[in-house]
């Protein structure tokens, strides 16, 4: 059965009318309010209130659409929220979770209380849970899910379609059945069209397809990740090492590791070294933007010192310093562009190395293009509005190289990362600007001083 939600929409006068309710502890009102609003909007609610608050709007809702809210909650939040729960609510809602995610909130809770809810488990749920435990988080063992449906290579269909029944309720979503020998190591799988259609007395051996993807317990979630984007799967088993299967991944748990690497890459990119939310301490926040900006700060004094030594240029020609923020932000900018093309193409599933200098040539080129179209523009804007065609020109040669050499600093610098171990990503943003400043302003002063 479908169940149908209506659309909601979180609004001031709601969540006014709703806080009036929590203080009234109006119960009734909260219930016939929430009793067709889908869990995941009623996560998004809960955000607005304490945790005390949301608890008591949690106890009227069904034992279901609670676990499935708490399971909805980002990690930092359900932490602080399941503190106020004692070891006998917590085991109700764990209970009802897929052993995956069951794995994860025992993970975020004190070791002591941990152990208190594994003991209270279901037997089959606790020792899928234990079974999980022992692989760390960011491995395909840590991802995975021990609910599954797998049939026996020697069975028939009919004895499969009864597997399948019996599984239904614990196995919410499945695209395939796995099809194993008797010392459960992974064959290949059958698709539910093909059992459907065939005969009941069919043997699954004949009709299952041994052309399947797998990932192994050990294998990081990135690489699993990878590997069902490019194959574009629904779900992947997870094998051990003697190749028998133990578990299986999902699209809906791939998606929040590639959300996770999404957000991970856009902070460093953005030059904040934690991970952080709007919602954390100010401490938090000033700690984790504070490198950057300093290493900025930094890379500015030594600009202003190199600045320093063609102090007698700049007073000779106080034109000079008119076009200084043009070179900077030109050469930012180009910086950015070149290293931002390569992180993406090394974060790329089908990325294959080319080569340094094969990487080089077709960033010279185009280098080449933009530097000379970008001072043609240059020339010709300068002429018109300077008097002083001698530093047009300089002008125009200056920012010629450093096009040139901002490309070639994006280039080179997140490749020399990645070959180092390090995230690529961290040659964009702060960094990279930091360094084309620096670059530009050399290039800049040392073409007037060679040349005026």
């Amino acid at each position: 059965m479908v169940n149908e939600f209506v659309e909601f929409e979180l609004t001031k006068e709601f969540r006014d009318r709703f806080q009036q309710a929590l203080d009234e502890r109006d119960g009734q009102f909260i219930r016939e309010t929430l009793a067709e609003v889908n869990p995941a909007d009623i996560t998004a609610l809960l955000y607005e209130f304490d945790s005390a608050e949301s608890k008591y709007v949690l106890d009227l809702l069904s034992l279901e659409v609670r676990a499935k809210i708490i399971n909805d909650l980002d990690s930092d939040t359900r932490k602080k929220f399941l503190a106020i729960y004692e070891p006998s609510e917590l085991v109700e809602i764990v209970n009802q979770l897929d052993s995956d995610d069951a794995a994860d909130i025992l993970n975020e809770l004190p070791i002591k209380i941990s152990e208190g809810v594994i003991a209270g488990l279901d037997v089959e749920a606790r020792t899928q849970v234990v079974d999980l435990l022992r692989y760390d988080e960011n491995l395909a063992g840590g991802l995975m899910a021990k609910e599954l449906i797998k049939a026996r290579d020697h069975w028939t269909v009919v004895q499969c379609v009864e597997e399948i029944r019996k599984q239904a309720e614990n196995v919410t979503k499945f695209y395939a059945v796995y099809v194993v020998d008797d010392k459960d190591k992974l064959l290949g799988r059958v698709a539910l069209q093909k059992l459907i259609l065939s005969d009941s007395k069919t043997i699954v051996k004949d009709i299952y397809d041994d052309d399947v993807v797998s990932v192994e317990t050990h294998q990081e979630d990135s690489e699993v990740a990878e590997i069902m984007k490019k194959y574009d799967l629904e779900s992947v088993p997870v094998v051990n090492s003697n190749g028998q299967l133990v578990g299986r991944i999902t699209i809906d748990d791939v998606v929040d590791v590639i959300t996770a690497q999404a957000e991970e890459e856009r902070q460093i990119m953005s030059g904040i070294s934690e991970d952080v939310e709007e919602d954390d301490t100010v401490w938090k926040n000033t700690r984790a933007r504070l490198p950057w900006l300093l290493i900025g700060i930094f890379g500015g004094m030594l600009s202003a010192r190199f600045m320093g030594f063609f102090e007698a240029e700049v007073a000779k020609i106080t034109a000079i310093a008119f076009f200084v923020p043009l070179i900077q932000a030109t050469g930012g900018n180009v910086g950015i562009q070149s290293s931002s093309l390569i992180v993406q193409s090394l974060v790329s599933p089908g990325f294959v190395d080319e080569g340094l200098w094969k990487r080089l040539s077709k960033a010279f080129s185009v280098a080449l293009l933009n530097g000379f179209f970008l001072s043609l523009i240059v020339l010709a804007a300068t002429s018109l509005f300077f008097d002083n065609q001698r530093l047009s020109f300089v002008v125009s040669i200056a920012l010629f190289g450093v096009v040139l050499f901002s490309s070639f600093v994006g280039t080179v610098t997140p490749l020399i990362l990645n070959r180092l171990g390090f995230n690529p990503a961290l040659a964009s943003g702060p960094f990279i600007t930091t360094m084309s400043d620096l670059l530009g302003l050399t290039t800049y002063f040392l073409t007037i001083h060679l040349i005026l």
